[in-house]
């Protein structure tokens, strides 16, 4: 067992090694992760981003496209045969189509391969002939990201930490009731420990949906092929069950919590995360502006969370997996940016970057380079300015999702400095003070694109030119 060990070991970093030589001395890869909580829009992101990347009239702002250096690309195998492919074409087609509608959402991890072809520049370009830039683009859940925290604390901690944030939370009241009735010291009941697994899945649905971040552990809410087993059967009890004996059920319950960290977290660290080089984390921003200052606080804590990811050293495990390596780039974007008059763009980029402030300085600290950005990967409405209560208002208009008519949407005023908004969030204020901010959804808008040109966005070719223009 300890020689297959140590020779598996031995094979993965030969690989690693072969794989790092091949690329800098001939085809070049970059692995770009995208990631983001519910409906912050990744399949949209990737979507488009590739599709403008092949056809890049709309990608001004991109460099290397600017100054003609992109000949062509193109969309080849990629390179982890165990891994699902991103449904680019269909995710294209539902968004491009006569009839355009929004595709289903990350459920688990994917994969493409988009390759550059690249004319040389400089003083060597008349003896220098093309070459080739791989672009891996791994699509993954937010919530397996926010599961890294799971590692730094025990079964007991973290239903401390569970329990504190559920108290107030009207999405909780269900699974705290069922909680009253459970003794972790009685003997295992397998139907009764699915149940309260079932209870709290229930709840972690129910706050996802009221805009909340911090939903883990993320399996339970995208438990694929793991639906119904043990490992995604436990959930939090009070105490941590200290003093519960073996066959009890608050063992149980511990012991399956440690079984999520071993054999599902850690795996999909070292699998996956463990080789990426540049990094997306998309959020809604508006939608936790919508749903109030408790929803706002709830995602900056997640995004400081999600940042601990790249913090490689944080952890022994990560330590060891990482190797030292480090994410280079990471942009933070808030999407949804065409819900918004563009002269509301600022504010919108402003309130993302200071939401985002204490994990970023952790990441600049660790040397990574990182952005904070307003961006539609699609863009679904047009601009207007139309008399409201008195006075002329900076208006989008669009089709909406769930009458499939045609409005004008003011979502209201953001203001100009963040802190009108973080400061009573991290207070704990239960309503914004001023004023609510609305938000509509919109549905993909019919799209008559002319040759060489991918779908309509808003900034991501600045987007792709912070994360990938420097190897272009």
């Amino acid at each position: 067992m300890i020689i297959s060990s140590v020779a598996e070991a031995v094979s993965r970093q030969l690989e690693t090694v072969t794989d790092s030589v091949n690329e800098a001395l001939f085809e070049p890869v970059i692995r770009l992760g995208v990631t983001g909580l519910a409906r912050a829009g990744k399949t949209v992101f990737i979507t488009s981003l590739v599709a403008n990347l092949k056809d890049r009239g709309r990608m001004p702002q991109l460099l290397a496209e600017a100054e003609g250096r992109i000949a062509t690309a193109f969309l080849q195998p990629q390179p982890d045969d165990t891994v699902p492919r991103f449904a680019f074409e269909e995710n294209l087609a539902a968004l491009t189509g006569p009839n355009p509608n929004w595709p289903d959402n990350t459920r688990g991890i994917s994969e493409l391969r988009l390759s550059l072809r690249l004319r040389p520049s400089g003083l060597l370009s008349g003896v220098r002939g093309m070459r080739t830039v791989h672009l891996d683009i791994v699509d993954y859940p937010g919530e397996w990201l926010l599961d890294l925290a799971l590692l730094d604390k025990s079964y007991a901690e973290w239903s401390d930490h569970v329990l504190t944030r559920l108290q107030t939370r009207e999405e909780a009241v269900g699974f705290l009731a069922d909680l009253q009735g459970v003794d972790p010291e009685a003997n295992l009941d397998e139907a009764a420990a699915q149940a309260l697994a079932k209870s709290f899945t229930t709840y972690l649905n129910a706050a996802r949906m009221a805009g909340y971040s911090d939903c883990t552990p993320g399996r339970f809410l995208l438990p694929g092929d793991l639906a119904g087993s043990p490992v995604l059967s436990f959930a939090p009890l009070p105490n941590g069950a200290a003093g519960a004996g073996r066959g009890t059920l608050g063992r149980e319950m511990a012991r399956r919590y440690e079984a999520y960290k071993a054999r599902v977290v850690k795996p999909f660290f070292r699998d996956h995360f463990a080789r990426i080089d540049r990094q997306v984390v998309l959020m809604d921003a508006l939608g936790a502006l919508h749903h109030g200052p408790a929803a706002v606080e709830d995602l900056r804590q997640s995004m400081a969370d999600i940042l601990a990811a790249f913090r490689p050293g944080r952890s022994a495990f990560l330590t060891r997996i990482l190797g030292g390596k480090r994410v280079e780039k990471i942009l933070f974007a808030a999407t949804k940016a065409d819900h918004l008059h563009h002269s509301q763009h600022p504010q919108l980029a402003a309130i993302t970057d200071a939401l985002l402030r204490d994990a970023r300085d952790r990441a600049d600290f660790a040397g990574a380079k990182t952005q904070a950005m307003a961006l539609a990967s699609l863009r679904t409405t047009s601009e207007a300015r139309l008399p409201h209560e008195g006075r002329e208002v900076d208006c989008v208009q669009g089709i909406l999702l769930d009458s499939g008519k045609r409005a004008a949407f003011y979502p209201g005023a953001l203001p100009e400095d963040p802190a009108q908004l973080l400061a009573p969030a991290r207070q704990g204020a239960q309503a914004w003070l001023d004023q609510d901010y609305a938000v509509m959804r919109f549905a993909p808008a019919p799209l008559e694109l002319r040759p060489g040109e991918g779908p309509p966005h808003i900034r991501l070719d600045r987007a792709a030119q912070f994360l990938i223009g420097d190897l272009l």
